[in-house]
């Protein structure tokens, strides 16, 4: 069965308008779940990369199962005010305002090629602030691997517009 078809979508979440993809039923799925990764592992296990950066919060369940199976360490970029050492810091626009997301500074050497996972890309603007994130601390960004791309939101268009190189599992058309 395909990995689409084990993402459910909730209407109007989390608010009007809105079909949330929410792949909570594809990690409970345990043959999906290991065929999300198997699929991840397979395209980069002969891709030169030194760590796996996770987005929070479902990119550490994901980017660690990667960087696991990889051979690779494991290093997650969180909301401000978790990561207790010393750390960089990246504020960026909401649709509503702004966030700030942080990786400790000792995470990354300089020159580290990294593969950014995360569950989704809507409109990029995570992805894309932990791009600078990383490359803020010496980082380089290989490539960004998602279970999802929303196509209709723009963010592979952005993030590609940068630079940065996108893979997804799926798409979903829509918003």
């Amino acid at each position: 069965m395909p990995i689409k078809s084990k993402i459910r979508t909730i209407l109007h979440f989390p608010k009007d308008g809105i079909m949330f993809r929410d792949i909570t039923t594809l990690l409970l799925d345990a043959g999906g779940f290991r065929d999300v990764i198997n699929e991840m592992v397979e395209r980069y296990k002969s891709v030169e990369i030194d760590l796996v950066v996770g987005l929070e919060a479902r990119g550490f369940i994901l980017g660690g199962a990667v960087a696991y199976q990889l051979g690779k360490g494991f290093v997650p970029i969180r909301k401000k005010g978790k990561l207790p050492a010393e750390k960089e810091s990246h504020e960026y626009e909401l649709e509503y305002g702004t966030d700030i997301i942080e990786i400790h500074k000792d995470a990354l050497k300089k020159g580290d090629r990294v593969l950014v996972v995360d569950d989704l890309l809507a409109t990029g603007g995570t992805a894309l602030a932990s791009a600078h994130l990383i490359e803020k601390v010496g980082g380089k960004v290989v490539e960004m691997s998602f279970i999802v791309d929303l196509p209709d939101v723009g963010g592979r268009k952005r993030l590609e517009g940068a630079g940065y190189k996108v893979f997804a599992l799926c798409e979903f058309e829509g918003d």
